[in-house]
């Protein structure tokens, strides 16, 4: 029992230790500079090591990301922490929700990017517990939008986040990207906060 023990805790720490290294090269210098034989040099492994801790390399990958969708959602727990407020508070809720996104992405560069640019092997869908910690991100969106939309049913609010949160990804993929040209940050959280705020204002009027 000991030794399976020993095993186990092995197991882990290489994890662990594979997790860290893999963070830290998507980090400084992408997703697409992850490679097995770096990887496994830089902790010290050989290369089976790796899928021995891992079944391949899209776990390691979703270990990764995993860390910084919780970061994230900690981000947007913090901006949105004001709830079940009036319906103006709400509008402002959407807003600081966007910027603090925004404000992530800028800080996380290459981590937050690597979120959006991996894709499965051979197009397997992602696990259901990863699945739900994307989930995770709406649900801060769905908080002021019930507020600002009480008649909503529980789908349509959803349906609704989901729409919210692309949007503003929208813009701060193109933002910070320079799809269409520089923009100073400073001048795009304020771009972004009034497209948010006229949004939300556009949808309580529609009530």
């Amino acid at each position: 029992m000991l030794k399976k023990d020993k095993l186990l805790e092995r197991r882990q720490n290489l994890r662990n230790a594979l997790i860290a290294a893999a963070a830290e090269t998507v980090a400084s210098q992408g997703l697409h500079a992850l490679r097995a034989r770096p990887l496994a040099d830089s902790v010290g492994c050989a290369v089976g090591m790796i899928y021995k801790a891992f079944a391949d390399l899209d776990e390691l990958i979703l270990a990764v990301n995993e860390r910084t969708l919780d970061a994230l959602d900690l981000v947007l727990e913090k901006a949105g922490r004001q709830r079940d407020r009036p319906a103006g508070d709400a509008i402002e809720s959407l807003a600081r929700l966007a910027l603090a996104y925004l404000d992530f992405a800028a800080e996380s560069g290459q981590r937050w990017r690597a979120l959006f640019e991996h894709r499965m092997e051979n197009e397997r869908p992602a696990p259901e517990w990863y699945a739900e910690k994307r989930r995770r991100m709406f649900r801060h969106v769905e908080a002021p939008l019930k507020t600002l939309l009480p008649e909503l049913t529980g789908a349509r609010r959803g349906q609704l986040a989901r729409t919210l949160f692309s949007a503003v990804h929208g813009v701060v993929v193109l933002g910070l990207e320079e799809k269409l040209g520089s923009i100073p940050l400073p001048l795009l959280r304020q771009q972004l906060k009034t497209i948010v705020q006229a949004a939300a204002r556009g949808l309580s009027r529609e009530r």
